[in-house]
């Protein structure tokens, strides 16, 4: 029997405990438009969207791909890569992505053409992993999911939306920027934070630590108590 269709039967015999924020992602291997992946070898060292859809050729998916797809390399200069997944065979996805880039117009896009991988999912696996299939939504379709992945292939977000409601990927692509900022500077990020905003730095550990950062004269830093302190970025 050839490895793939070894992987395929371990999948099947899988319990499946889903995974939560700072978990080790699910492996799993799975053929896409792209070609095979294993994940997460393939992915090593890059952060990662999982992302799925509840059906091929249906009007809201059609515009988030083109979204997705559009900003892809954006994306990619963030070290981000895109994966996409449905309960649909491959033939499905291709023939769909071929209609998206030959007959669809929307919002200023047009001709768009979707380069990262659609995984084919038909027997659940993938989805069953990450728990995108959600029976009182739907046993046949995949809630619209999203699993963000850092280069150490922890879980670092889970976003679900229903059927009904299209992902603001602005909203991803901010959260992807400020988990890398946060965990390049040790910082947090306040409430609508958005790039080249203050940043909130971390509860201080001692009473000491409190005052001095209260009664600091820092031009960088600033507090509007003891608790909540803000460095200032630069314009």
């Amino acid at each position: 029997m050839e490895n793939n269709q070894v992987q395929e039967k371990e999948q099947e015999r899988e319990v499946v405990r889903l995974p939560l924020i700072g978990d080790p992602a699910p492996s799993f291997w799975a053929k896409t438009t792209m070609g095979d992946i294993n994940f997460p070898e393939d992915y090593k060292g890059k952060w990662v969207i999982l992302f799925s859809h509840p059906a091929d050729f249906t009007p809201v998916c059609t515009t988030e791909f083109m979204t997705f797809a559009s900003m892809q390399e954006d994306f990619r200069k963030l070290n981000t890569e895109l994966i996409g997944l449905s309960i649909d065979s491959i033939y499905a996805h291709i023939a769909w992505l071929r209609t998206i880039k030959e007959k669809i117009e929307f919002n200023g896009m047009k001709n768009v053409e979707v380069n990262f991988p659609v995984i084919e999912d038909l027997k659940m696996h993938v989805s069953r992993k990450f728990g995108m299939v959600q029976p009182n939504a739907s046993s046949t379709q995949a809630v619209r999911a999203v699993f963000i992945m850092d280069p150490e292939s922890k879980v670092r977000a889970i976003l679900y939306y229903p059927l009904s409601t299209g992902r603001n990927m602005d909203e991803i692509m901010r959260m992807i920027i400020a988990m890398q900022k946060a965990d390049k500077e040790q910082i947090a990020t306040p409430a609508n934070w958005q790039p080249g905003d203050d940043v909130i730095i971390p509860p201080p550990g001692s009473c000491g630590t409190a005052r001095d950062r209260v009664e600091s004269k820092s031009d960088d830093t600033y507090c509007l108590d003891w608790f909540m302190c803000f460095k200032k970025e630069k314009k």
